[in-house]
């Protein structure tokens, strides 16, 4: 991932020629390509290339535990996987931040105790009442922008984590409240990183999907058929209708 420099890897995607194509090249097969098992329809197989292994990662930043009350900041397809994840983990209270109903029912489904929607009352504020005053153990960071980490040191408990999957893409600084940070003593942490890949990741969060631990063609909102449709789907992606959460396009 950064062998040779931070974010290194990206070469293969930004640089390197894409997968839409009939014939794409696999850096070290073995390591990172993963057998489908015929149990796995091929709708949450396509999950398993990013949405499940970034929200999940998400969790893993944050050291979700037993018992844990959790805040996931945005529920897009990363952050619902987020809630699944810290579902899985044992958090006993998920708080998932969205407004977009099918967002927010499929958040429901996955594992999300309560719902703040940010639209309605600030999230500090929504958070305060939720807990009575107590904040939350841990966040996850699956949307927003450089303000949605104070949000996040705000809410969260002294001695609590903060796991980012959320890419950065504006803005020069990541703002930090001084006080709110326990002036740098709080022993309140922010772990950010890229998702890990490989085979043997793939294999254990397949077995996550047969044993029905996990249902993430929940995510598909549209399908397309069809190589014709790759651009009108990245359209969609672009645009972000309401009613999407993830599209997918077979290959007929």
């Amino acid at each position: 991932m950064h062998s040779g420099g931070m974010l290194a890897s990206w070469k293969f995607s930004n640089f390197k020629d894409g997968v839409f194509a009939e014939y794409f090249h696999v850096n070290d097969v073995d390591g990172n390509m993963a057998i489908l098992p015929e149990s796995i329809d091929d709708v949450s197989g396509v999950m398993l290339c990013d949405m499940i292994p970034t929200g999940f990662h998400g969790v893993e930043l944050a050291d979700v535990q037993f018992g844990d009350k959790v805040l996931v900041i945005g529920i897009g397809p990363v952050g619902l996987m987020s809630v699944a994840g810290a579902a899985i983990r044992g958090a006993s209270e998920i708080y998932a931040v969205g407004s977009r109903p099918n967002c927010i029912e499929i958040a429901k489904k996955f594992g999300a105790t309560h719902i703040i929607n940010y639209r309605n009352e600030s999230i500090e504020e929504q958070v305060m009442n939720l807990t009575s005053g107590n904040d939350v153990d841990k966040v996850v960071i699956a949307g927003g922008d450089v303000d949605t980490f104070a949000t996040a040191i705000n809410v969260l408990k002294p001695g609590g984590k903060i796991g980012n999957v959320n890419y950065i893409g504006e803005g020069d600084y990541i703002k930090i409240p001084r006080v709110e940070w326990g002036c740098g003593m709080g022993h309140k942490q922010i772990a950010a990183g890229l998702m890990p890949g490989g085979r043997l990741r793939m294999e254990k969060l397949i077995s996550l999907i047969e044993t029905k631990r996990i249902c993430p063609s929940r995510l598909v909102t549209h399908q397309f058929h069809g190589f014709d449709k790759v651009e009108e789907a990245l359209l969609m992606m672009k645009d972000k209708p309401k009613d999407l959460i993830k599209p997918i396009v077979f290959i007929d």
